[in-house]
């Protein structure tokens, strides 16, 4: 009887401090310049579980999918939907007409995609028999890492089943495409995106406990970690894996999509570039003909590749990001450690103790040598490792809370990462690095999926003072530019707290999409992390201060 008194007890207690919590967030009648109304709050969170929905794509929506707006289509031209080779084209028609409408259907037209893909000379959409969500904006396609965060989004929602379908259209694309695809259109068939596959499975199996499904995902995963760690993504000077790209020549979506004012490609840009500046990161002659005012066939690789690891641009591997091919990055190996822990975790739930230790015993390998070739003693900060020249390149970039987020890292280096934030943290969060080049993934600019990851590296390492701190920047930063735009977007200029960027990006495409999926995520769980007694201060939109730069 005690005890049933103690549990009402301490249920009411619960709900009086949750009654007397929202009667302080919601208090405020009116916003001003610095702060916002509860109202507005719940208008941010509803703006973005209903994103989920506006975001999606599926069989009944395929003709909205098939449009991809980098490119153009023929007037009276249909969308191309491309089949794999394995899929029978007769079903998928009789599947699709069964839930399209007959004037939708009309829009599209079902090719079987060619058995040498450079024989595709209309790109198009992937087939995939699963809903998914888009990022938004120019993005109307299921991407790799977007794919993740917008999952993380969609379980904290309680989106459970769209969840779950994001996975099943990842081990559908293994199967039928060979891999996780950067995303589900013809021309990103070449290559994949940074590698979170175990963890979106994981995340679905934690709620639903389905061991078949999770037994059914272990040959997929098993596939694409094959991906990553042979040959041409291994380096076997290291052990460790790249980012490399398996087509040739300009990507088709650069050259159709990725434009200035004055009409240029990204590429007419970049040897602007090379033409009036003098490159010393990489040895300029392996990428650019200067005679011939030309970019050579590895240019064109290394700017592929440098799309796969959705960097794309930084002057992280040099200006453009083109030397990419020669490093081993923390931020790709982190993730293969942890596709090394988490397949260990899906082999004990399933019992298979042999292959458990097999896969310990590579995660072990792997986090060994990433602190060996990538960690700086002298900076305390983890960075890419030059397999060519046998150095790391000392660039600081915010993918050093990589293996903070991952648990590679002691507890010494994460107290020496933690030391550095002064190199990042601004009043929005944390920028992407500490150098202004003109690109996208440089400064002053901040991701908000990329400072996720870092504020749970914090977290992990019981920094909690300081994850707190950035995320509340972060979300109050979001939440302003959401009151005075009504939209939450792709990126965000960390020092000025603000998603106009104006004249800032030079490289790569300059517009901020709108949606957005990740950032949405972002939003979600940082806020759903945050304790609450730091969730008014989300509501202060100026942000709270940040210690002074040179302040350890």
């Amino acid at each position: 009887m005690r005890a049933k008194k103690g549990i009402r007890s301490a249920a009411i207690c619960l709900a009086v401090s949750l009654l007397i919590l929202c009667n302080v967030v919601f208090a405020w009648p009116n916003s001003s310049a610095d702060r916002a109304t509860g109202a507005q709050l719940q208008s941010i969170r509803k703006y973005i579980k209903q994103s989920w929905h506006t975001l999606s794509r599926s069989n009944a929506r395929l003709a909205d999918a098939a449009v991809d707006p980098k490119f153009r289509l023929a007037a009276g031209a249909r969308w191309p939907v491309y089949l794999s080779r394995k899929e029978s084209m007769k079903q998928v028609e009789q599947t699709l007409r069964a839930q399209m409408t007959e004037e939708a259907f009309a829009k599209i037209e079902l090719r079987q995609l060619p058995d040498d893909q450079t024989e595709i000379r209309e790109q198009g959409l992937l087939y995939l028999p699963f809903p998914y969500v888009v990022p938004g904006g120019r993005f109307n396609e299921m991407y790799g890492w977007d794919s993740y965060f917008i999952q993380v989004g969609l379980l904290r929602d309680g989106e459970i089943e769209l969840a779950k379908n994001m996975v099943d259209n990842f081990l559908y694309q293994t199967e039928h495409y060979g891999k996780v695809l950067n995303a589900n259109r013809t021309y990103y068939l070449t290559r994949s995106q940074p590698p979170f596959l175990t963890q979106m499975v994981l995340g679905v199996y934690r709620k639903t406990s389905d061991r078949k499904w999770l037994r059914d995902s272990v040959p997929a995963i098993e596939k694409y970690y094959r991906f990553w760690t042979s040959e041409p993504h291994l380096t076997e000077e290291t052990g460790l894996s790249r980012y490399y790209d398996l087509g040739d020549g300009p990507a088709p979506e650069v050259i159709s999509d990725e434009r200035d004012e004055r009409g240029r490609t990204h590429y007419e840009r970049v040897k602007e570039y090379y033409r009036t500046n003098d490159i010393k990161d990489y040895d300029l002659t392996q990428y650019y003909d200067k005679q011939k005012d030309e970019l050579t066939a590895l240019f064109y690789k290394g700017d592929r590749s440098m799309r796969e690891s959705g960097f794309d641009p930084s002057n992280r591997f040099g200006p453009f990001n083109i030397d990419i091919i020669h490093y081993d990055p923390v931020c790709l190996n982190s993730l293969l450690y942890l596709m090394e822990t988490e397949t260990a975790e899906i082999m004990k739930t399933l019992g298979r103790v042999r292959e458990t230790n097999v896969w310990l015993g590579r995660s072990e390998k792997r986090r060994r040598t990433i602190n060996r070739l990538m960690w700086d003693e002298r900076d305390g900060l983890y960075y890419d490792y030059n397999f060519i020249e046998k150095r790391v390149r000392r660039y600081p970039y915010v993918t050093s809370f990589y293996p903070l987020w991952a648990g590679i890292a002691s507890q010494k280096q994460a107290a020496r990462v933690v030391a550095n934030l002064h190199l990042f943290e601004r009043p929005g969060g944390l920028q992407t690095s500490t150098n202004v080049t003109g690109n996208q993934w440089d400064a002053p600019f901040g991701w908000a999926h990329l400072q996720m990851i870092a504020v749970k590296g914090l977290r992990r390492y019981g920094f909690a003072k300081e994850a707190d701190r950035i995320a509340v920047n972060v979300l109050s930063m979001i939440l302003k530019d959401f009151i005075e735009h009504n939209t939450i977007v792709e990126k965000y200029d960390a020092v000025r707290r603000s998603s106009q960027l104006g004249a800032g990006i030079k490289f790569g495409y300059a517009a901020n999409q709108i949606g957005f999926g990740w950032t949405n995520a972002a939003f979600t769980e940082m806020w759903a992390e945050l304790p609450e007694r730091e969730r008014l201060n989300v509501l202060k939109l100026d942000g709270i201060s940040v210690p002074h730069r040179g302040t350890k």
